[in-house]
């Protein structure tokens, strides 16, 4: 391997953790009616946010989900979800603690089971959605302040235009924030792998 090959191997690998989530996989299922998603390669509670969360300090995280079909620039359908995190020194165990409705709070999590809980939270209902309507799904998720997000954490200030204008403007540049995509896909072949009928 000469030291050009060296070089854009390195540059590969520099690129990979600046966008950790830059062309990761959705996995999409069927359930009750609801499009639901994992991200088994998702990996939030890294670098920077994972080390304020060493300190001491909760940090906050806004998920959007939302389907866009062929014909319409804008979505089909979204669901966004917030969520503060917290890690106990002692124990080694994340809190993800859900804001606005339905509220909950889980504890006593390892990294992977508190990124898992906020993704399973998000669900697409599919009523109205044509099986032969071709769609991609798209998860977005970013780092928030804290302070704000536990201070806009009523019903009113948690309003659908607030919640997609959080994620239409640029992410400021102590923001961290992630993506990743699937499809095209129909719900025809959702419903075929998750056994379901119409």
């Amino acid at each position: 391997m000469n030291s050009a090959q060296v070089a854009c191997g390195r540059l590969l690998v520099g690129l990979a953790a600046c966008f950790p989530l830059a062309a990761q996989p959705l996995v999409a299922r069927l359930a009750d009616d609801h499009i639901r998603v994992t991200a088994p390669q998702l990996r939030f509670l890294t670098g920077p946010l994972l080390e304020r969360l060493h300190n001491g300090a909760p940090v906050a995280l806004a998920f959007q989900l939302s389907l866009h079909t062929d014909s319409s620039i804008s979505a089909w359908g979204r669901d966004i979800a917030r969520f503060v995190i917290s890690y106990d020194l002692w124990e080694e165990r994340f809190s993800v603690t859900r804001l606005g409705r339905p509220p909950g709070t889980a504890s006593h999590l390892t990294a992977e089971a508190a990124q898992a809980l906020c993704v399973d939270a998000l669900a697409l209902p599919v009523a109205g959605l044509p099986g032969d309507k071709s769609f991609t799904l798209k998860l977005e998720a970013r780092s928030e302040d804290p302070k704000e997000a536990a201070g806009e954490n009523s019903e009113s200030a948690m309003s659908l235009a607030r919640l997609v204008e959080l994620f239409s403007r640029r992410a400021r540049s102590q923001q961290e924030r992630w993506t990743a995509q699937a499809g095209p896909m129909r719900l025809a072949d959702l419903r075929k792998s998750s056994g379901q009928t119409k």
